[in-house]
Parts: structure tokens; sequence; C-alpha cells
């Protein structure tokens, strides 16, 4: 069983057929605009991936409304996969999750265009729920995670960055719009304030621990796990965490140019402790985002989440 069936079976007996309903919005709407973008699109859903923004979708908002949760989580899933679609256009990356990227097999400029394909069609189907504020919610994530792409091009190769500027970048790229997935769930659920604000802070607190994590395997890999090679995000000049925390005397991270250097250089940093230190922070972080939830949300609720964060936590550290 994969990961993704794993957590997805966390949210309930209703939850595989909402996912399974949330696929095939994606299909139908990544299809039916020509066949060069239906195919580029198409490549991207296929690539799979573990579904947990549209999960917490789901999660957060229940079955009040399967229709308009539905169109949510699938809103929240496309977004996603059109800033991975421009992730590798500005990394000029070639694999993801073991695949050739859209870009390797279309270019710049296709994998571009199906990029502000999946945006577009992202909030046209967000609109049809007649709900402004979760508009305006998913607008405000996509802000900042441009925003974000933007601090991580500015801080690319530069070894004074520091912890608090990792986390800025984390907040912007990845927290934020984990945060809007549950609020778009608990916005469809109609929950009242109180409970959005818990589940917002839940959001970013799992989604903080989700992008250490992630960073974390970027340097311990095996590249069957992950999809890729160890130590990628050091040969595109990305600063992370482990190599924040190794504290290694380094005088230019551009004369990392190979495979064999980044995973030399992965090995240096996994000696110093760094990943272990990574680890117990995203540890404390996962806790933290439990801990937001307590009587602040209904007990089932917090229990799903709660299981959800605890998956993740065991899956990925």
């Amino acid at each position: 069983m994969s990961t993704v069936d794993e957590v997805i079976l966390l949210g309930g007996e209703a939850m595989p057929a909402l996912m399974e309903r949330v696929e095939r919005v994606l299909e139908a709407t990544s299809g039916g605009d020509g066949p060069d973008l239906k195919a580029a699109a198409s490549d991207t859903l296929s690539a799979g991936g573990k579904r947990l923004r549209p999960l917490l979708v789901l999660i957060c908002g229940g079955a009040e409304d399967a229709d308009g949760l539905v169109c949510a989580a699938a809103s929240v899933e496309l977004i996603h996969m059109a800033t991975l679609v421009h992730d590798d256009v500005v990394d000029n990356a070639l694999l993801r999750r073991g695949r050739p990227t859209v870009f390797a097999s279309g270019g710049r400029t296709a994998a571009t265009a199906t990029g502000d394909f999946l945006f577009s069609r992202s909030f046209a189907l967000l609109a049809s729920n007649g709900d402004p504020e979760q508009v305006r919610v998913l607008s405000d994530a996509c802000l900042a995670l441009a925003r974000g792409e933007l601090a991580q091009r500015h801080d690319a190769y530069r070894l004074d960055v520091d912890e608090q500027r990792y986390l800025l970048r984390c907040e912007l790229k990845t927290a934020r719009l984990f945060s809007a997935a549950c609020c778009l769930g608990g916005l469809a659920a109609g929950r009242p304030q109180r409970e959005l604000t818990a589940l917002e802070a839940y959001g970013r607190q799992l989604g903080l621990a989700f992008q250490m994590l992630d960073d974390l395997l970027d340097v311990s890999g095996p590249a069957e796990r992950t999809g890729k090679h160890r130590g990628t995000d050091l040969l595109d000049g990305t600063v992370t965490l482990p190599l924040i925390l190794a504290d290694l005397e380094l005088t230019d991270l551009r004369t990392v140019t190979t495979r064999e250097q980044a995973e030399a250089l992965c090995d240096r940093i996994a000696a110093t402790g760094a990943l272990e230190e990574t680890r117990a922070r995203a540890t404390k972080l996962i806790a933290d985002a439990k801990s937001t939830l307590n009587g602040k949300v209904e007990p089932s609720l917090e229990r799903s989440l709660s299981d959800v964060a605890d998956r993740i936590a065991d899956r990925y550290a």
C-alpha cells in the first residue's frame, strides 16, 4: 500500500471515494484544451504524488458538501502541480519522481504554458463554489508561493543564509498552501472562526515540518525513495536547513557541479549530526501542529488530523 493510500484511510470510510472523485476532476480538468496542453498536464498528473493537500481539504471539511469539497480539494492540487512544473523550469530539472519533467520532454515554453494553464484551471474550478473567501484564501497562498520562489532564487548559492531566512522560505513556498488547504476545507464545511484559526495554525506547522523532512531526504536519499539523486538541491544552489546546521567550512557552493561532488557534500553534512537535528526540529513542529488542535476542533477531526501528522512523521522522518 502506498503512503497516500495509507493516509487516505485515516480520513474515514468516505475518504477513498471522495479522493477518487478528486482524481476524476483532476483528470477532466487537465484535458479538453487541445492535445498539447492535455498531454503535458496529463503527464504531470500521472506522475502521482502524495495528494496530502487535497486530503487535508477533505478531512477538514468532512462530507457536508461533497461537491464543493471536491472542487476545493482539486483546486489546491492543481496549484501544487502548477508550482512543480514552474519549479522545474526555474531549476532546469529533467526528472521529478523518477520521470521526465514537462520541461525535459517539451521544453521551457511548453512547461511554462502548462504551469500557467494549471493555475488558471484551478481558480476557474474553485470559483464554481461561489465563495469569494475561498478564492481569497487560495490566491493569498499563491502570492506567498511566488514570493517564496523569488526569495529562493535570491538566496541561491549564498552561504550566509541563516535559519530564520530558511524558515521564511518554507513558510512561503510550502506552509502557506498547507494552511490554505485546511482553511478551504473548513470554509466549505461552514466551520466557525475559532476552528478555522486552529486549522490554519495546524496546516502551517505541518507544512513547515513537511518541507524540513523533504529537505532532509534530499541529503539522505536514497534516489529510489525520492525520485531524484542525493544533493539535487545543493547542485541547484538551494541552501536548506541540513547545510545550515552542518556549519561546514565552505567557500563557494558553485564549486559543487557534479553528482559525485553533491553526494560527497551530503556525506559531510550527515557526519555533523545535522540530519538528526533537522529531524528533531521537524518532529517538534509536528507535535506543535497537533497541540494547536487541542480543544479547538471536534474530537473526531482532531484524531484524523493527528493521525495524518503522525503518519507523515513516521513515513518521511
